[in-house]
């Protein structure tokens, strides 16, 4: 990975977006079992239909991890300060998550050049499912 320059990154720059495979019952499975988060409105569907929800839907976790692999696909983890997300829809099977970011802001703290990036993810319809802000530190 080449390390991404302060001096070429400006308010606009948009990371390249990631966009990831449908959302279907095995993804969920391997969440649950990898995150330990095994709630039944994600994998039952007797359970989610009787809390009024028409099939199983994806951990709003998963699409926070989409997220940090948009990030470290563009800085090495240990650059991130900060991530933040606010939960904003459900993500049903069959939607297919894209991730994106933009740059909202250039500072120094901490003795570091940083940027703030607005962050989403959303549908294949471009509906938001997240969206948030992250703070990285640049070279």
């Amino acid at each position: 990975m080449n390390p991404i320059q302060w001096r070429d990154v400006q308010v606009g720059f948009e990371l390249p977006s990631l966009t990831l495979p449908a959302v279907n019952r095995t993804t969920l499975a391997l969440y649950a079992g990898a995150s330990g988060d095994h709630n039944q409105v994600h994998i039952d569907l007797d359970f989610a239909r009787k809390a009024r929800q028409p099939d199983v839907f994806a951990h709003g976790m998963l699409s926070v991890a989409y997220l940090g692999r948009l990030l470290t696909a563009w800085v090495a983890q240990a650059q991130i300060r900060s991530l933040s997300v606010r939960f904003t829809g459900i993500t049903q099977l069959g939607h297919v998550p894209t991730c994106s970011a933009r740059v909202i802001e250039r500072f120094e703290a901490a003795g570091e050049q940083r940027v703030r990036l607005a962050i989403r993810c959303a549908s294949q319809y471009g509906d938001d499912k997240l969206v948030g802000e992250a703070v990285v530190a640049l070279t």
